[in-house]
C-alpha cells in the first residue's frame, strides 16, 4: 500500500514521477521520468502529493530525470519557490549543467533576484560554479562590446563619407562640458599632484645629495604618464559617468525608442557627438594638466629647494624633449575614445528602472578606468620597445 507523501516506482512509459525519502529532519526528493510539457498533468500531480512541510533541508535529486523542457522546469521552479517560502533550504543534486541552467532561467524570467539553488559539494564546488559564471559573463560582455565597437566604426565611416551627418551643435556643446567646464577642478588636482610628486621626490633624492634631479623626475613622470593618466581617470569619473547616466535615463524614459521611431539613428545622435567631443577635448585637457602639474612641482622646488625659476626651466629643458610630451599626448585621444565608448555602451544597456541607471553608470566608470590602465601599460611597453 502506498504511504502518504510517496509515489510508486516510475511506470514503464517514463511519465514524470516524484517521491520522498526521510533523513532525520531533512528530506530527499527523488525526481524521475520525462519532465516535459506533454507530461504536465503527471508532474503536477507528483509534486502535489509530496509531503515536505516539516523539512528543514530539501535535497532535490534529478538523477533519474531523463528529459526536461521549459514546462517541466517552470513547474519545478514554482514548487521549489513554495518550499523556500515554507522555510526549507533547497539543494540541487545530480543535475546536469543544462538542467540547472534551465531551472535558473525560469527564476530570472520570473524577475526573482534571490538565488534559487545553491550547488552541493562544499566551498570548492561553489567557487567553481561562480568562476564559471563569471567567465561566461565576461565572454558575453566582450562579445557585446566588440559588436558595439563595430557599430561605432560603421557610424564613423558614414560620418566621414557624409560629414553633414555630424551634429556640430551637439559636438561643440559636449566639448564645452568636457573641456572648458572641467578646467578648474582639473587644474587644481594637477597642481596638487605636482606639489606632492616634487615633495616626495626631493625627500628621497636628498639622501644622495641629488635634489636637483627632482626636476627631471617631475618632467618625465608628468609628461609621459601621470598627466594623461590622472586626466583620463578624472574624465572617466566626471564625464563618462554623466554620459552613461544621461543615455541611461533616456532609455528608461523610452526617448531612445522614440528616436528610432522618428527615423533617427541613436549612434549618430547620441554616441558620435560625444566621442568626437572627447577625442578633441582630451588632448587639450592633458596639455593643461601637464602645465599645472609642472607649475605645482616648480612651486615646491622653488620654495623647498631654494632653486630659482630659471634653474627649474633650464633643468627641465635638459630632462625632457618634445618626444616626452608627444608620448603622453598620443595616448590622450585613445583613452578618450575608450572612455566614451564604454560610457555610451553602458548607457544604452540600461533597461527598466532607475536602479539600472545607477548600476550601469558605476560599471562605466570601473570599466573605463580598468581599460585606461591596461592600455597605458600596453603603451608603456610599446614605447619602451621602440626607444621612446
Amino acid at each position: 500500500m502506498k504511504q502518504p507523501g510517496q509515489l510508486a516506482e516510475p511506470p514503464a512509459d517514463e511519465t514524470a514521477w516524484a517521491k520522498t525519502r526521510l533523513d532525520g529532519s531533512n528530506v530527499r526528493v527523488l525526481l524521475g521520468g520525462r519532465w516535459t510539457l506533454a507530461h504536465m498533468a503527471a508532474l503536477v500531480a507528483a509534486l502535489a502529493n509530496l509531503d515536505t512541510k516539516r523539512a528543514a533541508l530539501l535535497q532535490v535529486d534529478l538523477q533519474a530525470v531523463t528529459a526536461i523542457d521549459t514546462g517541466g522546469a517552470w513547474a519545478l521552479h514554482r514548487q521549489l519557490r513554495r518550499w523556500q517560502e515554507q522555510g526549507a533550504e533547497i539543494e540541487l543534486a545530480h543535475a546536469s549543467q543544462a538542467q540547472a541552467a534551465l531551472i535558473e532561467r525560469m527564476a530570472v524570467e520570473n524577475e526573482e533576484r534571490a538565488p534559487l539553488l545553491r550547488p552541493t559539494g562544499g566551498a570548492v564546488a561553489e567557487l567553481v560554479v561562480r568562476a564559471g559564471k563569471g567567465a561566461s559573463e565576461i565572454a558575453i560582455e566582450i562579445r557585446a562590446l566588440v559588436g558595439f565597437v563595430g557599430a561605432v566604426a560603421i557610424g564613423v565611416a558614414r560620418a566621414v563619407r557624409r560629414p553633414g551627418r555630424v551634429r556640430l551643435v551637439s559636438t561643440f556643446h559636449h566639448i564645452e562640458r568636457i573641456g572648458i567646464d572641467a578646467l578648474p577642478i582639473m587644474g587644481l588636482l594637477a597642481y596638487l599632484i605636482g606639489v606632492v610628486l616634487a615633495f616626495q621626490g626631493a625627500d628621497q633624492l636628498r639622501q644622495y645629495g641629488a635634489e636637483v634631479f627632482t626636476i627631471n623626475l617631475l618632467g618625465v613622470s608628468i609628461l609621459r604618464e601621470i598627466g594623461v593618466l590622472i586626466t583620463a581617470i578624472m574624465v572617466a569619473g566626471r564625464t563618462g559617468s554623466a554620459f552613461a547616466a544621461e543615455i541611461g535615463t533616456m532609455k528608461v524614459n523610452q526617448e531612445v525608442d522614440a528616436m528610432r521611431t522618428m527615423g533617427l539613428d541613436p549612434m549618430e545622435t547620441l554616441v558620435l557627438p560625444r566621442l568626437i567631443a572627447l577625442a578633441v577635448a582630451m588632448p587639450l585637457l592633458v596639455f593643461f594638466a601637464n602645465a599645472m602639474a609642472l607649475a605645482g612641482g616648480a612651486t615646491m622646488v622653488v620654495v623647498g629647494l631654494d632653486l630659482s625659476v630659471e634653474q627649474f626651466v633650464e633643468q627641465l629643458s635638459n630632462a625632457v624633449t618634445l618626444g616626452t610630451l608627444a608620448v603622453g599626448l598620443v595616448k590622450a585621444p585613445v583613452f578618450a575614445v575608450l572612455i566614451g565608448m564604454v560610457a555610451c555602451y553602458e548607457g544604452l544597456k540600461v533597461s527598466g528602472s532607475a536602479e539600472s541607471v545607477g548600476i550601469h553608470t558605476t560599471r562605466s566608470v570601473v570599466k573605463s578606468i580598468f581599460l585606461v590602465i591596461v592600455f597605458d601599460a600596453g603603451f608603456s611597453i610599446f614605447f619602451s620597445r621602440i626607444g621612446l
